[in-house]
């Protein structure tokens, strides 16, 4: 089960998804001569005129435009080695050769901080890919079609949603580790599958109540009518217009995610050695936080920076695609 404040914020634009204005309401100048018709505008070229005008989105976009480059970059940030630890230079503390200090092991807390954003985005990103990809198709399905899929599908999406998330991580996450020696790419495989397992039902509900909204609109009647099949109505006239919320609740979701991975690799059952993030950064500089605190404040802050920044931007966008919100 996923955080209640992102369910809440990808819910709250689900009641306006089919109330999408036409392309007629928005059309707008098109540049051209004046016996020209004006050029009509989506739903998601207004967002994006709006978006424009919103400090908040450029500023949480350019955070994130940082922090992606750091993980797919990080030698541009740092030439030292992240896994080289010297415990002759053990918690020693910021200085002109190490910019945020040592960590209990002698390694450079800056190069991990760098090179921790990887796994942690990566966590991020393809818990959210996947836990959104699963539960659309399946809350897409279930309000199109409606009865008993709904009722199988639904009755499954509130199993996996009334598990508490930690708890329910805890328990996949030390079964599958129960063999131990697991590589890198395990390791984050894992913890992926189980933030996945746990999160898909809020997309779930959030998709399927915009396609039952959706499906009451007339250009689905009328395709139904003009004896379109299912697949051709769910993939040309629904999924289009049921984007937004899963849009908005994807961006949010991302962030927390991050948070996620963090917490689980705080109680020691996420990410480990040999991987590098700032989760695993957190737990090993929890039991001596009182002689060395920058080994867990400079972690802690980007982690939290990151977070917030993806909630920003999912903000900015859900204002942006919602017109009750202009």
């Amino acid at each position: 089960m996923s955080d209640p404040s992102v369910a809440a914020a990808g819910a709250a634009l689900t009641a306006g998804a089919a109330d999408q204005v036409t392309a007629a309401e928005h059309a707008g100048p098109s540049g051209g001569g004046a016996g020209q018709p004006d050029k009509p505008r989506g739903l998601f070229s207004d967002a994006w005129v709006e978006l424009r005008h919103r400090p908040l989105f450029w500023i949480s976009a350019l955070v994130i435009l940082l922090v992606v480059v750091m993980a797919a970059f990080p030698q541009l940030f740092t030439s030292a080695d992240p896994t080289f630890g010297d415990l002759s230079r053990s918690r020693q503390g910021p200085s002109a050769q190490a910019w945020f200090g040592y960590d209990n092991q002698g390694y450079d807390i800056y190069a991990r901080v760098i090179y921790g954003a990887r796994a942690s985005i990566v966590v991020g990103v393809l818990a959210t890919v996947g836990a959104v990809l699963l539960g659309s198709t399946f809350g897409i399905l279930a309000g199109y079609f409606g009865g008993w899929l709904d009722a199988i599908l639904s009755r499954g999406a509130d199993v996996f949603a009334g598990l508490p998330f930690v708890l329910g991580s805890i328990v996949i996450l030390t079964t599958l580790n129960a063999e131990g020696g697991a590589g890198p790419v395990r390791i984050v495989a894992q913890v992926v599958l189980s933030i996945m397992a746990l999160s898909w039902p809020v997309s779930m509900r959030i998709m399927r109540s915009a396609a039952i909204t959706a499906k009451q609109q007339d250009y689905v009647k009328a395709a139904r009518g003009l004896g379109a099949s299912p697949r051709r109505i769910i993939l040309r006239h629904l999924l289009p217009n049921c984007l937004a919320p899963v849009l908005v609740y994807s961006t949010i979701a991302l962030g927390a995610f991050i948070g996620l991975e963090a917490t689980l690799s705080y109680l020691g059952v996420g990410l480990r050695q040999p991987v590098v993030s700032w989760g695993v950064m957190i737990n090993a500089a929890k039991d001596y936080i009182r002689v060395a605190p920058h080994a867990l404040l400079f972690p802690a802050g980007f982690l939290t920076v990151t977070v917030l920044a993806f909630v920003m931007l999912g903000d900015a966008v859900r204002e942006a695609l919602d017109p009750k919100l202009r």
